[in-house]
């Protein structure tokens, strides 16, 4: 995960910003905290800014008010935390950095390569009028990172600012980007339901439905609609673990490992179309046997009855 702390010259740009995003559906309101309004973002951007701005004219001397934080969760860290644990820590934070009190804006964003979300507040002290000291924030927000990754086994294997997960309604190369996605959950031991791994793909606002005899990937807004048209299963190379037949995972097998030992890679798979070959042959011969046994029991009525 990379955290970044910025020090706005100007709260307002900084809101109105991230409000630009979400006009222009690259962005969505994510949390709100420390705000006299039950839902502030039910307001308008300038209702809003109005709460940072009372704040700040108390103190007219800072040049910087502004607190502007990135947060940028790796694809990993996104499934171990999910939405409740991205919130939990984002309150960490900014107490762990001394604005738990203070009103402050989370946007979520999907408009680069990546999901990652954007904090505002002010460096305004909301009841005392006095700048919030921000000394040693970059070594306080390392520790908090350091202890977020032992708390949750987080860990460093992929770089969030290279992955491309950009699912918008304007987003390019979809089903390259779909298709890298579930490799990276497939990649993923902890995932182990199909209700997890669903999960997992809404944080990315990705949601796999039925349709007939298959199914269809879609790609969706905040409040679950469609935003894209969606993409069969079936075209994709790699697909869904939770969504393969057990012959196409071992065929996904062969294709990953062609000089491996697949016993070894597969063993569970190939145990269970051992079992099922098993249970076929077992199966045949056992019909096999009761068709036979009736032909040899006519054979000996129609002998007696020559006799």
């Amino acid at each position: 995960m990379i955290i970044k702390i910025h020090q706005a010259c100007s709260t307002k740009n900084a809101l109105f910003y991230n409000e630009r995003k979400v006009e222009r559906h690259f962005a969505f309101f994510y949390q709100s905290r420390n705000t006299l309004e039950i839902n502030p973002f039910l307001g308008d951007k300038h209702a809003r800014y109005g709460i940072f701005k009372e704040i700040e004219d108390r103190n007219t001397r800072v040049k910087k008010p502004g607190l502007h934080i990135s947060v940028n969760p790796t694809v990993s860290d996104l499934v171990r935390l999910g939405n409740a644990g991205i919130r939990t820590e984002i309150d960490n934070l900014m107490n762990h950095l001394g604005y738990g009190n203070q009103p402050y804006f989370v946007y979520k964003h999907a408009d680069l390569e990546r999901v990652h979300f954007h904090i505002i507040s002010t460096r305004i002290n909301c009841d005392t009028g006095k700048k919030i000291k921000d000394s040693y924030e970059k070594e306080k927000t390392q520790l908090f990172i350091k202890e977020l990754e032992q708390k949750y086994q987080l860990t460093k294997d992929d770089n969030p600012e290279k992955l491309n997960f950009r699912f918008s309604n304007s987003s390019k190369d979809l089903k390259q980007n779909l298709e890298r996605l579930f490799g990276q959950l497939n990649r993923m031991e902890f995932i182990t339901s199909k209700e997890m791994y669903d999960q997992a793909l809404g944080l990315f606002q990705v949601e796999v439905r039925k349709a007939g005899r298959g199914h269809l990937v879609f790609v969706i807004d905040e409040n679950g609609n469609p935003i894209r048209h969606p993409v069969k299963i079936s075209d994709f190379h790699e697909r869904p673990k939770f969504y393969l037949s057990e012959q196409r995972i071992f065929e996904q097998q062969l294709v990953k490992y062609p000089d491996s030992d697949l016993i070894g890679q597969s063993s569970g798979i190939l145990k269970s179309l051992v079992l099922k070959e098993l249970i076929r042959q077992v199966s045949f011969n056992a019909n096999e046997y009761q068709k036979k046994n009736k032909q040899r029991l006519k054979l000996q009525k129609t002998k007696g009855k020559r006799y």
